[in-house]
């Protein structure tokens, strides 16, 4: 019998499983920036604040000057991006804040409530500024949902990033975000999450396959989900050959192995045991009933969630500012 469950082409976003919400792939090839970092071409034609057409090979999304997503809310799950490509400016109602990218991995708990602003600098002048990232939404349990919001910056120099080798000597590299693949565990979830409990066995990888490798994902506990999104490249999957863009979901009661076609091949790979309760979504809000959903509009209008200290809804660093992180405690991180 064929590990494979299902395959399901991917749209936008593309469909999770639980414990998982959301999953995006914003791939965006941007042009040079301009004074202000945001792109040196005309926005004609864009439906600014609302742009997710991906005209000329990119979108502003919800920015009007720098691309990217303004001060917006969120309450009762974590949110999970990788920056592949590119830089992200963080800033939030804790007062944290961040630039991260080539790599680098923000991880933030939700939690009770916080704002944050996401912004995408275009900081080069004299060339394109490709940005590429996923972002994962994790859902917390009811039991979790009001804890204390909390970011962790997970630096690309310190993620675990083994590289394989096959019986032909061809290669398959591996970003281990969350959980442990071949001897190689990630880095700490924040205490709070799903991730953190050792039964969920929550896994986020991404494999990059040269043509024609092969790689064995290992066998997990009955009753944990796996999927794998296959967003660049052909594979089989046990076998059953997979076109570009699919989402295939497998079984995880025994070996699985994915062998890329005749051309470069990367998946990403979501694993969880399901949190098996209610989810009740609106927006930037995911609880366990239509009431928590209310209480938590309620309680942003009253107190948005600590209010917003930066002096504008989509803040961006000086140009030439590096890696690093600011957090709500005062605590410095430089890359």
């Amino acid at each position: 019998m064929s590990l494979v469950r299902s395959v399901q082409p991917l749209g936008f976003p593309w469909r999770t499983v639980d414990p998982f919400l959301f999953c995006v792939h914003h791939l965006d090839h941007y042009p040079e920036g301009d004074d202000a970092m945001g792109p040196a071409a005309s926005l004609a034609g864009r439906s600014l604040g609302m742009d997710f057409g991906g005209k000329d090979g990119w979108s502003m999304y919800h920015g009007q000057v720098v691309p990217g997503f303004p001060r917006h809310p969120h309450r009762g799950f974590e949110t999970i991006s990788i920056a592949r490509q590119g830089f992200i400016d963080h800033s939030d109602s804790l007062g944290a804040t961040a630039r991260f990218g080539q790599g680098d991995v923000q991880w933030m708990t939700a939690g009770a409530g916080i704002v944050h602003s996401e912004m995408f600098p275009l900081r080069q002048r004299d060339r394109g500024n490709p940005m590429e990232l996923f972002q994962i939404w994790l859902n917390l349990p009811a039991r979790k949902k009001m804890v204390d919001p909390h970011f962790t910056m997970f630096w690309s120099e310190d993620v675990p990033r083994p590289t394989l080798t096959d019986e032909a000597g061809r290669k398959v590299d591996l970003g281990v975000i969350a959980g442990a693949l071949e001897g190689h565990r990630a880095l700490a979830p924040p205490p709070d999450s799903w991730a953190s409990e050792d039964d969920a066995h929550v896994a986020i990888w991404t494999l990059r396959f040269d043509p024609g490798a092969r790689c064995t994902l290992p066998v997990a506990p009955a009753g944990v989900r796996r999927t794998l999104y296959l967003f660049r490249g052909r594979a089989a999957i046990d076998g059953r050959e997979v076109a570009p863009g699919h989402a295939i979901e497998v079984e995880v009661g025994e070996p699985c192995v994915v062998e890329a076609g005749d051309a470069e091949t990367e998946l990403l790979v979501l694993q969880g045991r399901p949190i098996a309760e209610p989810v009740a979504h609106h927006g930037p809000f995911v609880m366990n009933d239509a009431e928590g959903l209310r209480q938590a509009f309620r309680d942003y209008q009253r107190t948005q969630f600590g209010g917003w200290p930066w002096p504008d809804d989509a803040p961006v660093h000086p140009r030439e500012r590096g890696r690093f992180a600011r957090h709500a405690d005062g605590r410095t991180e430089e890359r």
